[in-house]
């Protein structure tokens, strides 16, 4: 019996499982979110989010971290957690970061440009519904688009922090550009929790008309690391974090620390205040936005992962090297 994903090519974390799947070599069936998926879609899922993974025990798992935690416990080897202790959490850290700001970027390329929101809407279309045409899918593509910018907001992108947004995204790939000149994978010689992460961002970003364009311009090595995650395969070990630090370091000291921390601590503190909306001070400019409670609670799972981690002193100690600060 075979694993079952229901998600689309065009979700960031429907490409990250099924990268997870396929290294882990999990026989499974890839399987368009749409109408003709939608009975078995509405008997497994208990949100109407994707991706959703139906076990071959007819179990129905959604949210792409603890889906790949989940088989990770079941499916350990081989394992995309590093041996050294301090690259184990990083990798982490880049999951999280991924996820949970990575999608910003991504989100804000396809749908802010008319020119991209009109491939997006095109392809979720034909993905979703492949027999539709003429009139009926010119209807279906302008409401897609309607319906996914009007979401922009959500994701904290408006004419004040589209400028940030594209400037993450610009300093990732400079980052990523000189790390993975040397290996093809983050950590090392295969890829790791931090690589599903992140890459599926990038991946999306890669497909659209725009941030396509800017990496392709800019970004060979990252191309080529996102193209090897499609369908990832062990090519060594995993480096030690000495090996990574040199490179890996800006990451978490450009990004994580002084990017992402800060916005992901201002979004818990505004929901523990009851408060709508947010602001906080980043290095190229305020950044508001409305609360999001889904990331405060991924915050504190995160601490929580920090706190075990931290039982070695070697952790916290390279992450305050690299001004990374994970308590209130």
């Amino acid at each position: 019996m075979s694993y079952r994903l229901i998600g689309a090519e065009l979700s960031p974390y429907s490409v990250k499982v099924r990268s997870y799947l396929r290294y882990k070599q999990l026989p499974h069936q890839w399987i368009n979110r749409g109408p003709a998926s939608q009975d078995e879609f509405q008997k497994y899922a208990k949100l109407p989010l994707i991706p959703l993974l139906i076990t071959p025990e007819g179990q129905g798992l959604q949210d792409s971290t603890p889906i790949i935690e989940a088989l990770e416990a079941e499916h350990p080897q081989p394992s995309i957690h590093p041996d050294d202790p301090v690259a184990a959490f990083v990798s982490a850290l880049v999951e999280e970061y991924g996820d949970e700001w990575g999608n910003k970027p991504m989100f804000q390329y396809r749908w802010r440009r008319d020119v991209d929101a009109q491939s997006g809407a095109e392809r979720i279309v034909s993905g979703s519904m492949p027999d539709l045409a003429g009139a009926a899918k010119d209807k279906a593509v302008a409401g897609v688009k309607e319906r996914m910018v009007s979401r922009l907001s959500f994701v904290g992108s408006s004419d004040a922090t589209a400028p940030l947004i594209e400037a993450s995204l610009a300093r990732v790939l400079a980052i990523l550009e000189r790390h993975l000149a040397s290996r093809p994978y983050l950590f090392g010689g295969r890829p790791a929790f931090g690589d599903f992460g992140l890459f599926a961002q990038l991946y999306e970003c890669s497909t659209d008309p725009t941030p396509g364009a800017i990496m392709r311009d800019t970004a060979p090595n990252t191309l080529a690391w996102i193209a090897r995650m499609l369908d990832p395969r062990a090519e060594g070990a995993f480096e030690s974090w000495d090996s990574l630090k040199a490179t890996l370091t800006p990451l978490l000291r450009d990004e994580i620390a002084a990017v992402f921390l800060p916005w992901t601590r201002a979004n818990a503190a505004a929901i523990a205040a009851g408060e709508a909306t947010f602001s906080v001070q980043l290095p190229d400019g305020p950044f508001s936005q409305e609360t999001q409670k889904y990331h405060a609670r991924s915050l504190a799972a995160l601490r929580k992962k920090y706190a075990e981690a931290a039982r070695n002193p070697a952790v916290p100690a390279a992450l305050a090297e690299a001004g990374v600060r994970l308590d209130g």
